[in-house]
């Protein structure tokens, strides 16, 4: 599926949190929208760009009131095999002294003109992580400043050696 993709070079637009449709928790707000909106007008203006970004299984968090006004946040959750299609490469990156492996999914984007642009979507949710590694992609923005770092080395580190096991040419990592 990745293959109609790999015609030319693309510009590698790494983000933490990307829109790609209301249903797919994937984003919180703000970074994310501007962050979908801008891969949408790239694939308008046929910009040759790929997105990378985490799965974020559980999203931010669903939002309920209780009785007494206080907010309750719940996981936000959603199935990438429902909406992405799965992709064979996987890759490792060094986190506290262990190898964490990543797998990917493709989601595309389609732009208002039904342009499309890749986006990886990077997973650590595989058997052969420790249970603590398997979470790192479930929350976006969720636990603490070790998992914010864990996050932030498994999208950029790994998110730069997924595009290079997919064979995507990007001036950045060619």
């Amino acid at each position: 599926m990745i293959t109609p993709f790999l015609d030319r070079p693309r510009i590698a637009y790494f983000s933490m949190e990307i829109a790609l449709a209301a249903e797919i928790p994937t984003y919180s707000g703000g970074v994310g929208i501007l962050a979908g909106d801008t891969l949408r007008s790239a694939a308008d203006l046929r910009v040759p760009l790929v997105g990378v970004s985490l799965v974020s299984h559980k999203g931010y968090f669903r939002q309920e009131i209780d009785a007494a006004g206080r907010q309750i946040e719940h996981p936000d959750e959603w199935n990438p095999a429902e909406r992405c299609h799965p992709l064979k490469a996987k890759v490792a990156v060094e986190i506290g002294g262990h190898e964490v492996w990543i797998r990917s999914w493709l989601f595309t984007l389609e732009s208002h003109f039904e342009r499309r642009v890749p986006v990886i979507l990077l997973d650590t949710d595989l058997p052969e992580n420790r249970a603590e590694d398997r979470e790192i992609t479930h929350f976006l923005y969720g636990g603490d400043r070790c998992y914010r770092l864990k996050q932030e080395i498994v999208l950029g580190v790994g998110g730069v050696r997924m595009l290079q096991a997919l064979n995507v040419q990007s001036p950045a990592i060619t």
